[in-house]
Parts: C-alpha cells; structure tokens; sequence
C-alpha cells in the first residue's frame, strides 16, 4: 500500500507498479470506505487526518517457483524498489503485508481498480540474491546467570518496597508489584517470563508514556541493587537501551512518510522525557564502570551513546572491549565510537560496513530521508542484545 498527495501522482504510481508486474493495482481516495455508505466506516472520524485529501495505491504482486525463505534477499530488494516508487511519486510506502496468492487475489478490492492482468507474476531473477557472509563474532560474553525466577522476583519486589513502601506511593508500572494479588498468585515459570512483564509494564509494546518516565528510577536501582542476579541486571540496563531508542527508532520507521508530509521530525514528550530521565541516572551507572563486568560494560557504552553522554571512561573503554578486528563485534564497536563523538565521517564508515552484512539495516539505509545520527541509534540496542545472545 502506497500513499500519494494526488490522484495523477497515484495513478502514475500504480502504472509503474504494474509494469513491474503487479497482478492488480487499484487507486483509491484516502480513507475511501468512509465514503461508501453500505461501510461500516461511513461517516467515521479518520483514523488519519493528516492524509486527508491524499490518494492510496493498493497492489498485489505475485511471486512462484521458490520457497519463501529462499526469496527473502529478494523480497528486500522488491520491498524497496517499491518504496523507492513511493518517494519518487512525493508519497510513501504505507504497509503490506504476505499470504497465499489465490487468498489475496480473491479478498483484494476491486473499487478503484486501474490495472488488471490475470495470471500476471514478477519475474524473478536468475540466480537469485542471497543474503551477504556476516563476519565472525567476538569472544563469548560472561553475562552470569538471570537467576531463578522466585528469588528474582523477590529482589524486585524488595527494591519497591525500599523505594515506595506500597502501592499509593508507586509509581503504575510499578504498583502491581506490590499488591497483595500479585504476591499471591502463581509463581513465574523463568525469570525471562517475569523480565518480560515488567518490561511491558514500564513500555506497553515498546511505547514510552508519562508511566514509563516515572518508572525509570526503578529501572536504574533494580540495576544498581547486587541482589538482582548479574544477567537480569543485563537485561534490565538493556531494557534502558530499548527504551532510550525509541524516539531514533520512530523517526527511522516514518522518515519517508513525514517528508511527504513536509514536516520535521519531533520526539513525543514522553520519548524525550524518557530518554532524558535515564541519561539524568547515568552518572550513577557509569560510576561502577571499573567493577562491571566487560558485557554490563559492552551495554553501558551504548547507553551513553543512546543518551548523548561523552563521557571519557566509556571511550577510553572501548578499546578494551573484546572486539577482534574484523568481527562483527567490532563493527557495533565502532558504531558506539562514532556515536559517542561528534563527527559524521566514522558514523557513515560505520554505518556502511553494518550494511554490508546486515541487510535489514541496509534496507532501513536505502531511503535518503532517513538520518544517519537517528538510523545509528535506533539500531544499537538490537545489535547490543544479539552480540550478548539476549535478543529473543
């Protein structure tokens, strides 16, 4: 699904997809159901006012011969030619989604339909693309055990009730910790069951709130208290990492779409908030750098790239890091020196050779709207937490 300021640059868009083979292409107004008075959606509010005036290009293109893991490289490329008709259109790319061709095709809206061709594929390339060698990774982390998930659980609750005493005074991603409901139901089966929870109660699927600013106090004294076994405490400051990213991660996701739009990218309150408030805690993280543990400092580093802390133990330690040359470790290695500096030469440099053999960066990369500074910081958690083997 493509967006377009205007019906002709729609139109123009939709002709260019089926000349690359698309089976069905259709033009539709912006929110056209709310049009069609036998809808549901008739007379409803937008769901997306901003787009209103604006004209959408849905297609179906169909693919055979392969199993799909083998057409996933392929898949990227198509993916971002398609977006790449968007842009060049003054639109965006606004979503898709796979299935079964016959499914697709017989569920798809013909209201709007501009290009019809029965039986049409897209023609696949021989041989087809295969995803780069990725290079060799570091030494082993020692990240110590998350611990057993009562004994876990107990910490945490021990830490809030040290900093809140009950529920009044908790903050809400908190408070459920202490409640008398919580202290007697059933007992986690893991301690990554538990980590999880918490996690989404602090950042409901990922999105930082006024909640998520009040909790992150909590986040940091979980990670500073020492009954919190060694790799919860990793995962925890990792979570930090997350969080702190978010705003980066957004600005990535909908570059093309706020320069169609004409706008400036601007982190919500509670994106700010957040990632302020963790870098306001910092200090007190980075102050323990010289007794951590170098995968708790490998996580440290990022975070004070993610908060914009120039701190010199965090470059200087750096270097130490078991990072062989050539490996992929070095490469995110490299990404946290560049971010944690003040040039953009080393970030491209760094940015270039984490493409070379991860093509989901690459194809976040391919988009000239997107900025360098924001792509380097969204990517860092994920790249920190599969190094650490903790990216489940």
């Amino acid at each position: 699904m493509l967006s377009l300021p205007s019906e002709g640059a729609a139109r123009a868009a939709a002709a260019e997809l089926s000349t690359m083979g698309h089976r069905l292409t259709a033009v539709r107004v912006h929110d056209h159901f709310r049009f069609v008075p036998s809808s549901f959606w008739y007379g409803r509010p937008s769901m997306d006012p901003e787009l209103e005036g604006w004209w959408q290009v849905f297609s179906l293109a169909v693919y055979s011969g392969y199993e799909r893991m083998a057409l996933e490289p392929f898949f990227r490329s198509e993916r971002m030619r398609v977006a790449g008709v968007a842009r060049a259109h003054c639109g965006f790319q606004q979503g898709g989604s796979e299935g079964h061709a016959s499914t697709l095709e017989g569920v798809f809206t013909r209201d709007g339909l501009v290009h019809d061709q029965p039986g049409a594929e897209v023609a696949l390339p021989t041989p087809l693309p295969e995803d780069p060698a990725r290079p060799p990774g570091g030494p082993p982390w020692n990240c110590g055990g998350v611990g057993e998930p009562t004994a876990v659980v107990q910490a945490v609750v021990a830490v809030a009730e040290r900093l809140y005493g009950s529920t009044e005074g908790a903050p809400d991603a908190v408070g459920w910790l202490l409640d008398e409901e919580f202290a007697s139901g059933e007992p986690y089966g893991s301690t990554g069951e538990f980590l999880g929870d918490l996690a989404n109660a602090v950042a409901h699927q990922g999105t930082c709130t006024d909640t998520t600013v009040e909790a992150v106090p909590f986040l940091i004294e979980l990670v500073c208290d020492d009954s919190i076994a060694p790799g919860s405490r990793l995962v925890l400051l990792n979570d930090l990492s997350r969080l702190a990213a978010t705003g980066p991660a957004a600005a990535v996701s909908l570059s093309d779409r706020i320069t169609a739009l004409g706008g400036a990218w601007e982190e919500s309150a509670a994106e700010y908030l957040t990632r302020r408030a963790i870098g306001s805690e910092l200090p007190r993280l980075l102050s323990r750098w010289e007794d951590e543990s170098d995968a708790v400092r490998f996580s440290l580093a990022a975070l004070a790239a993610l908060c914009g802390a120039h701190d010199q133990r965090v470059r200087s330690g750096l270097a130490a890091l078991p990072a062989p040359a050539a490996s992929s470790r070095a490469d995110v290695v490299s990404l946290m020196a560049a971010l944690l500096s003040d040039g953009q030469e080393g970030l491209l440099s760094a940015l270039d050779r984490l493409s070379s053999w991860l093509p989901s960066i690459a194809e976040k990369a391919a988009s000239p709207n997107v900025d360098p500074q924001s792509l380097g910081l969204a990517i860092l958690p994920n790249l920190v937490l599969e190094d650490l083997g903790l990216l489940g």
